[in-house]
């Protein structure tokens, strides 16, 4: 008598996998979605150019459920002093609150830009320590609208 087994499930680490990406995401859009009610996350990116077409900053994230999350945010250093951080932010926010965003969520290590948000308004609601260097990461959140400071202070859901 032979008993047939179904192979073990594997496990493997390595690098990038967009394969195993695409897939965690589609499983997590489908999960929130049941549990949240809301449809998939949007990206969302603003670009600035320099005059010979080339990439001079930008900033990505994305908005889902009334939140908007920054991911990355940089500007090539000679654009750096002409407040084009500012306008790239603002151009960000602007779009998140066209697609009904109320509150902004970010994460920036010490050694990066957390005055940069807090001088655009963002607040600080934790840290982590022990990066190298003595650093830390700082994260920051941001109401967009009245209706999400009422949400802010659970005053409205």
């Amino acid at each position: 008598m032979t008993t047939e087994h179904a192979p073990h499930p594997a496990l493997s680490v390595g690098g990038l996998d967009t394969e195993l990406s695409d897939r965690l995401n589609e499983g997590l859009i489908a999960y929130n979605k049941a549990a949240a009610g809301a449809d998939a996350a949007e990206s969302l990116s603003v670009k600035i150019t320099d005059a010979d077409g080339q990439p001079a900053g930008g900033l990505t994230g994305w908005t889902w459920g009334g939140f908007f999350e920054i991911e990355l945010v940089w500007v090539r250093e000679d654009f750096r002093a002409d407040g084009w951080g500012g306008r790239i932010l603002a151009a960000a926010e602007a779009e998140a609150v066209r697609r009904g965003c109320e509150r902004a969520i970010v994460s920036s290590f010490t050694f990066q830009a957390p005055g940069f948000y807090e001088r655009h308004g963002f607040t600080e609601f934790g840290r982590n320590g022990g990066i190298p260097g003595g650093h830390a990461k700082v994260h920051l959140h941001k109401t967009l609208t009245d209706r999400g400071r009422l949400v802010s202070r659970g005053l409205a859901s």
